[in-house]
């Protein structure tokens, strides 16, 4: 299966040809929108010149990269934060899969082993990791036994809860609503 989000058709093909593309999409995936989020790894792509490794992240010069990520439009409302954030998932991925961000998923013999792997990731609470692990299932065929499990109501069928789910516009459109109607859920349980 192809990514088909409703962000540039480069974009797109960044995703679906670069395992880290994802990885970075998800790690920028938080007080930006969707949209922004995965492209922004194609953005970065771009003003690099080339298509970038974990290894060159992981050791890239933090005042340079937090220059790239700052230069307009930003590739995310907190520049400084996020620069480091994906320096660190690439230290990760470097650390503990020689850089390969596939190695993170593509022998997890369990849902819940790669869950566990997706959440030792910097930045990658509990939610995150279950998205990641839904859309891994969903949209690229990863599916390990218990992946749906392990990405909790995130990999339901026929959800649409998050980026694992979104196709096309109408169902960006479903996940807003949802996304929407969770937060004036939690908004009526503060009260």
């Amino acid at each position: 299966m192809t990514f088909s989000l409703p962000i540039d058709a480069e974009a797109n093909a960044l995703l679906d040809r670069d395992p880290l593309a994802v990885v970075i999409g998800l790690t920028l995936d938080q007080q930006i929108t969707m949209e922004k989020a995965f492209t922004s790894p194609w953005v970065l792509a771009q003003r690099l010149g080339h298509e970038p490794t974990a290894v060159e992240l992981a050791g890239f010069d933090p005042e340079a990269l937090l220059a790239i990520f700052a230069q307009p439009p930003a590739l995310h409302r907190f520049p400084k934060a996020m620069a480091a954030r994906v320096r660190e998932v690439c230290r990760a991925l470097v650390d503990d899969y020689d850089g390969d961000a596939t190695a993170l998923w593509k022998d997890a013999a369990t849902g819940a082993e790669l869950f566990t792997r997706i959440v030792a990731l910097p930045g990658f609470g509990r939610q995150k990791a279950q998205i990641l692990v839904a859309l891994l299932g969903k949209q690229l065929g990863v599916r390990p036994p218990g992946w749906r499990e392990a990405a909790g109501g995130y990999g339901e069928d026929g959800s649409f809860r998050s980026v694992a789910d979104i196709v096309d516009d109408e169902s960006l459109a479903k996940v807003r609503e949802y996304k929407k109607q969770s937060k004036a859920a939690a908004k009526a349980a503060e009260s």
